[in-house]
């Protein structure tokens, strides 16, 4: 055998199926990818996995059916039996939550993960933690940003990007970002966007194709390797709950668990966070907090692209503001008066142009078995949520009247101190 004839039989296989993917990758046709079965479905609603949170396919079949859209970050992997995944599962809601965000996910990554599900947002309802924790003065990590970030959302988003106050600062916000500005072509669209121009003939023409392809990737991909810990983790939590719903009953369960799973400090943190997170720098972490300060950071403006996108879309949301644990502030020096100015501060943005619907539990964390750890909510906390979530999403609601207003996301709305906000009304 000569050794041309040696390498084809050694390579051509792998050549061929190359030859083979690219032209499914490039084809218009779908070739059946493009279902997703209800048991992939149900793992990726809980699954946190970023390949979930960056791809399209999955996402979109689950929110055309029963799952509504939970935006947040970290929050969402405090699984106990008062989870909101759990509560709708246990007592056969008419919703389930499709848990969009994990830790380092902030408005700037869940903007870009609306945009590829748009139509499923559309006259829809929606949840959404917003975290004070996120108001930082340098705003979202570029680190951060980075692991969550997906093309294939900058490519739908592109291609119907209108010039408008949003699309000109999303663009701005995501050339300032590594990953976001990755792509040569791309990060050329986005500057011409930013500049209030649309992307030239040959951009656009990258920007289409780009699109198919990643949009073949996801369809062909994105249902390998979602794994069902979180899911076994849920039907086990089900497990611990009554069988009809009773809120009273479920309240004396909730601070039994918490009592039961914070024996181990005084500060009503669950005994696995603090064992691995908490005990060994406990003592250097006194008065640790006394400089925090959330009311001044990009993230305000950042956080404008999220409701702007929801009112274009004319979703109904229900936005949860969590507390802090009280415990952990005294012990740490974090001003309860500066979460109460932040909280002035969002409320004003969110009710000012029509965002009402606020389950606001700022105020909350010194309730005892409230929070999971320093600011995470669960036990009780979860079950306070379901008081306002459940009703929200189960019963047909009003229908929302938005009111977007371009001036936050200026500078100055970033950096205002929430004490000249009397101030800043009647400009």
């Amino acid at each position: 055998m000569s050794v041309s004839k040696r390498l084809f039989k050694i390579f051509g296989p792998i050549i061929l199926a190359a030859i083979l993917l690219l032209a499914v990758l490039l084809s218009p046709f779908s070739f059946g990818l493009n279902h997703v079965s209800k048991t992939t479905e149900e793992k990726a609603a809980v699954s946190l996995s970023p390949n979930v949170l960056k791809g399209r396919l999955i996402k979109r079949q689950a929110l055309d059916d029963k799952y509504v859209p939970f935006f947040g970050s970290s929050e969402w992997s405090r699984f106990d039996p008062m989870h909101p995944s759990v509560l709708a599962a246990k007592y056969h809601r008419n919703y389930r939550p499709f848990l969009l965000g994990a830790r380092g996910t902030q408005s700037l990554t869940q903007y870009f993960v609306m945009q590829s599900v748009k139509k499923q947002l559309t006259n829809k309802k929606a949840v959404f933690v917003i975290s004070p924790q996120w108001f930082v003065p340098q705003g979202t990590r570029k680190d951060a940003f980075g692991y969550y970030y997906s093309p294939l959302q900058t490519t739908d988003w592109l291609q119907t990007e209108k010039n408008t106050a949003m699309d000109r600062y999303a663009a701005k916000r995501l050339l300032q970002m590594p990953s976001g500005s990755s792509d040569k072509v791309l990060a050329g669209a986005l500057a011409r966007v930013a500049a209030g121009f649309k992307p030239t003939a040959a951009q656009r023409a990258y920007i289409n194709y780009k699109a198919r392809v990643l949009g073949s990737e996801d369809e062909f991909f994105s249902k390998f390797g979602i794994a069902s810990k979180n899911l076994n983790n849920v039907n086990h939590q089900e497990t611990q709950l009554p069988a009809t719903y009773n809120f009273n009953q479920l309240d004396q369960l909730a601070g039994k668990i918490g009592k039961q799973q914070t024996t181990s400090n005084d500060l009503e943190i669950s005994n696995k966070f603090w064992k691995t997170q908490l005990r060994r720098n406990y003592k250097r972490l006194a008065n640790s907090q006394t400089h925090l300060n959330y009311t001044k950071s990009p993230e305000f403006a950042d956080f404008q692209l999220v409701l702007n996108q929801f009112a274009k879309n004319n979703t109904n949301v229900m936005f949860i503001i969590p507390p802090i644990n009280q415990r952990w502030a005294n012990y740490t020096g974090l001003s309860m008066n500066m979460i109460a100015q932040f909280d002035k501060k969002i409320r004003y943005q969110l009710e000012s142009q029509g965002f009402t619907n606020i389950c606001d539990l700022s105020q909350d964390g010194g309730e005892d078995y409230f929070m999971t750890d320093t600011i995470h909510l669960g036990w009780r906390g979860w079950l306070a949520v379901d008081q306002k979530v459940n009703p929200f999403l189960s019963k047909k609601q009003k229908t929302p009247t938005y009111q977007i207003n371009d001036k936050f996301y200026s500078k100055q709305w970033q950096q205002l101190d929430p004490n000249q906000l009397t101030s800043y009304e009647t400009k």
